[in-house]
């Protein structure tokens, strides 16, 4: 019996299981046991891998705490299979040891290790497995009279010596320990590879009832498994002909809501895609995600659908997403169709802040046994490799540093050689278990038929494969995710209602795609703080294009992304955009096939569009192709299939060779980069939300954006952009501030957890005394009330926290040290009277207002008071601004700015350059260039403010300023 660990017994096996059943079949072998370690990860690939070589696939689990083997199952039937995933999943999920005894059942078979157990004490299903080098102990073992309770036993763990070598690696990683010194426990004997039938049996001439007894049991052994059908829960009602009733019910009832009562396009399609759903079997799961949004709607969570979902009008009309499919002209299909090769997704977008409780509720709702998170495995990455390895030869930092920034200068030296062979060997390889980003499944059956669970520090049970698993055995995944983008939306609106009593409809997107004042900001490019569309290149892009409406936006939100523009179609597309009759079609094809794009490939359907009308490729082909260009495909062979295919067809065709060559170069560098129109479409929808609120409610908004910590920029740059819309920005304060950024009026005080250093319990503390009791009087009042000790106390004050007593922080400081020890906040903290302390008298203390700024820039990460301008030694703020770059361009000029970010960029001949993004002394945004030569004589030095000497340049309307020579700005000392 051949007992198989795969490269899914992680840090130990070394062969993959296709790899595994190959090396089985060629030496005619017709059984194999799959036995990885605490863990059935490789399962479906393995059965998968042994029909196609005509091998009988059993699968089982080998046990064990730390590295020590207990003993291994074996199912004999998928009811075993789902008895030892619930026995393994058990003790990850209570955290438990394995025990050292196996449990009994009637549908799995325990094998022991030779020695571990006397043939008296295992049970009808229990036996002990002997290695061929084992057999000689048989004359001295009580095992010679009791041969039934023997199976021949051949572990394989590596390929050939090669392949001991890498293990040896792995466990030393694994160990964490040096090479020298990984105990031979550790590691597996040098004979686990695999050997023929006939010297397996040859090992045990002698006791050939050993070989009739192991082929006995693997005769009873079986796993059978239907690839085909579809896993997830069969239906939400309880039938299925109920379910597409409610679906009609709803569909039809949300149409009313989207696009009126009359509407026969929306009647038609809605009746078109309602069949597809019902006769594929999808209506449960339409329903399924329904009930999310309407639990996440019932609590007021805010969330955005995306994906191919918002291919589907009937999507659209129970509000799954705010993509209009007929507005855009998105087809069904793309979603859900009977040729489609692999099983379509919702992607669900909440707020950081609520994705785990619609999670718990999804959980609870349908059930842990029938609920898990989607797995995810991560694996080697060549540079990881190469740290890896190092260490385990006792490598120096700094040594493995210079090696993995340039391995090809250590290939002569034999231990680095080693390395980087093994590191290469070990690209790839699965190295952690871990959880996919979003990704839910909700299964008919029990879980416990397809996977054993993990629970991670998530807290929510976890699949011990990955998506590509769930969707060859026929899961669709349920992708619920969390952004940033969505919190500022929920928040500012929350804000508008408690501070100005209006309502805001956030899915009403109609109305926000026509307001004058939102087409005016997305033209020119004022999207700080709007989702996906406020980095330097996107607000760029958008000037470039004179985007003002929902339409260029799709477009824009994929041409921005790094296929297009490595391609070159980027540029091509901005050109072409300003100039529709100025430029000629590569193909008549793509004339006909893409005209609303100018001929450029910017969604994955028209790659599909072109691969299908122009090379003659089915849409299953195609199908491959998008999932290759979206990096949710495996296999490389069959990706160069449908190359090979693409460029024979074209051949056939008659297309020229130049042309065919360049649409497929426009095709590849798509590669893991490209969007759908519908993806494109549901971030554009995103944008639209922020910015008609940035529009109508600008301080409302960057107060949100600022509480949600996860824009493109740093949070002084959103203090920046709300001061540029007329707010006033306030230090933290005791009397005003919360724990979070807060709005006044115009007036935005910041909030304590912006004061590094100050703990959060005092920042509650502070808020909470003070909304029970009232606000603060003094210095000492404060203490008394709070118990502030005297750590913190300097923290508030050098903050500028108790400037509402008119001291300076001077002042102050000599107040807090002339008061009693801090104590513990009084229980009944209204008092009518401030107890006394002493008073004194201080002389006038000189302060310096910049003083204050640098105790900002160390206690905030930014000044307030001061801008970096004003604490400069120089009062020169440049020969022009940014609002002046247009008007003088071709001309070399002198500008000031505070660097906000850099964009890294490797050019054709691997050199580097940079763009930089800068704020003008006015608070206004400018772009840079930076080539490699001017980059190597005055590089970047960090944050600050920097003198630019460049050439004003243009390109579409676009103003940049390609540096020549800049130097970093010092600033004045404190006096």
């Amino acid at each position: 019996m051949y007992f198989c660990h795969t490269y899914y017994s992680l840090r130990y096996g070394t062969i993959p299981p296709e790899e595994v059943v190959a090396l089985a079949s060629s030496l005619g072998i017709d059984t194999l046991v799959l036995t990885d370690i605490n863990n059935t990860s490789g399962v479906f690939d393995f059965v998968k891998a042994c029909r196609e070589h005509g091998i009988k696939p059993v699968v089982g689990i080998e046990l064990r705490n730390d590295n020590k083997h207990l003993y291994t199952c074996i199912a004999k039937n998928n009811e075993g299979f789902r008895e030892l995933n619930e026995f393994l999943t058990n003790h990850n999920i209570k955290n438990k040891r394995i025990p050292v005894d196996a449990p009994p059942s009637a549908n799995c078979i325990t094998v022991y290790p030779f020695g571990r157990k006397q043939p008296g004490e295992l049970t009808n299903n229990e036996f002990t497995g002997i290695m061929p080098a084992e057999a000689n102990r048989l004359l001295s073992s009580p095992y010679l009279h009791n041969l039934d309770k023997l199976i021949a036993w051949q572990p394989v763990t590596f390929k050939d010596t090669d392949g001991y070598i890498l293990h040896r690696h792995l466990r030393a990683i694994d160990r964490n320990t040096l090479l020298a010194n990984i105990d031979e426990n550790d590691l597996a004997r040098k004979d686990e590879v695999f050997i023929s039938t006939g010297e397996l049996n040859r090992n045990f001439s002698k006791y050939p009832d050993i070989i009739e007894n192991t082929k006995r049991l693997l005769s009873e052994c079986s796993f059978e498994f239907d690839f085909k059908t579809v896993k997830n829960k069969q239906t939400f009602t309880g039938s299925k002909e109920d379910d597409i009733a409610l679906l009609t019910k709803l569909a039809f009832d949300g149409m009313k809501y989207r696009y009126g009562s009359n509407n026969t396009v929306a009647h038609e399609r809605i009746n078109k895609e309602l069949a597809i759903i019902d006769k594929m079997g999808f209506a449960s799961y339409f329903l399924i995600t329904w009930d999310i949004i309407r639990y996440s709607g019932s609590r007021g969570f805010y969330h955005v659908g995306r994906g191919s979902g918002a291919n589907s009008v009937v999507a659209y009309c129970l509000r799954i997403t705010d993509v209009d499919p007929i507005e855009l002209d998105l087809y069904f299909e793309r979603f859900l169709n009977p040729k489609r090769t692999s099983p379509p997704d919702f992607d669900i977008d909440y707020s950081w802040q609520e994705r785990d409780e619609v999670q718990d509720y999804i959980f609870k709702r349908y059930g842990r046994a029938h609920t898990t998170l989607l797995g995810a495995m991560s694996t080697f990455q060549p540079k990881a490799a190469i740290r890896e390895l190092g260490k385990i030869y006792g490598l120096p930092k700094e040594e493995i540093d210079r090696l993995v920034s340039h391995p090809e200068k250590y290939r002569h030296d034999a231990v680095t050689k080693q390395i980087l062979k093994l590191a290469d060997r070990l690209t790839g390889f699965p190295n952690l278990r871990t959880i996919h980003a979003g990704g839910i499944l909700i299964s008919d059956k029990p879980l416990s038929c397809y996977t054993s669970l993990d629970l991670p520090p998530k807290g929510f049970p976890t699949t011990q494969f990955d998506m590509y698993v769930a969707e060859d055995i026929g899961f669709e995944k349920l992708d619920i995710l969390s952004q940033r983008g969505i919190g500022h939306i929920k928040d500012c609106a929350g804000i508008v209602k408690k501070n100005r009593g209006i309502s805001i409809d956030i899915h009403d997107v109609k109305k926000f795609k026509e307001d004058p004042e939102v087409k005016k900001l997305l033209q020119q490019g004022e999207t700080i703080g709007c989702f996906y569309i406020e980095s330097p290149a996107m607000r760029g892009l958008l000037k470039k294009l004179r985007c003002d409406n929902y339409i260029s936006l799709v477009a824009a939100s994929s041409i921005i992304r790094p296929g297009v523009a490595k391609s070159g179609m980027m540029r091509e597309y901005i050109k072409r955009f300003h100039n529709p009759d100025g430029f000629r079609y590569l193909h008549p094809v793509m004339q006909e096939q893409l005209q609303e794009t100018y001929g450029v490939m910017v969604y994955q359907e028209d790659v599909l569009k072109v691969c299908h009308h122009y090379a003659g490729l089915d849409f299953a082909d195609a199908d491959v192709l998008r999932r290759a260009m979206s990096g949710k495909y495996r296999s490389r062979k069959e990706f160069q299939r449908i190359r090979d295919k693409f460029f024979s067809n074209c051949k056939a065709k008659g297309h020229p060779e130049n042309i065919s060559a360049e649409v497929w170069r426009q095709i590849e560098s798509f590669a893991g980069y490209s969007f759908s129109k519908a993806h494109s479409a549901s971030y554009a929808v995103e944008s639209f939300q922020s910015l008609y609120l940035k529009a109508h409610f600008p301080l409302e908004f960057m107060v949100a954006v600022i509480n949600n910590f996860g824009g493109f920029y740093h949070t002084s740059v959103y203090i920046n952009e709300a001061k540029r819309w007329g707010a006033n920005i306030e230090l933290p304060c005791v009397n005003n501030s919360r724990h979070l950024t807060s709005i006044k009026g115009k007036d935005i005080y910041l909030g304590f957890i912006h004061i590094q250093n100050l703990e959060e319990k005092t920042s509650h503390r502070i808020v909470t005394e003070r909304e029970q009791h009232g606000p603060y009087s003094s210095l000492g009042e404060f203490i008394n009330r709070t118990g502030t000790n005297h750590e913190q106390m300097i923290i508030l004050i050098r903050t500028g926290a108790f400037r509402f007593t008119g001291k300076n922080k001077a002042e102050l400081l000599w107040e807090l040290h002339s008061l009693p020890g801090q104590k513990q906040p009084q229980q009944n903290a209204g008092q009518l009277f401030e107890p006394p302390h002493t008073k004194f008298r201080l002389p006038r203390l000189a302060y310096d207002k910049k003083r204050d700024a640098y105790d900002e820039i160390e206690l905030l990460g930014f000044p307030v008071t001061l801008s970096l301008f004003d604490m400069l030694q120089t009062r020169f703020r440049g020969e022009l601004f940014a609002r002046d770059m247009l008007s003088n361009t071709g001309k070399t000029v002198r500008m000031l700015g505070e660097l906000v970010t850099i964009k890294y960029v490797k050019t054709s001949r691997k050199e580097i350059m940079h763009f930089g993004t800068f704020i003008d002394a006015r608070g206004e945004f400018f772009d840079t260039v930076h080539f490699p030569n001017s980059l190597k004589q005055y590089p970047f030095k960090g944050y600050g403010v920097y003198l630019l000497l460049g050439k004003i340049v243009e390109e579409f309307g676009y103003a940049t300023l390609e540096v020549e020579k800049m130097a970093k700005m010092g600033y004045e000392e404190v006096k």
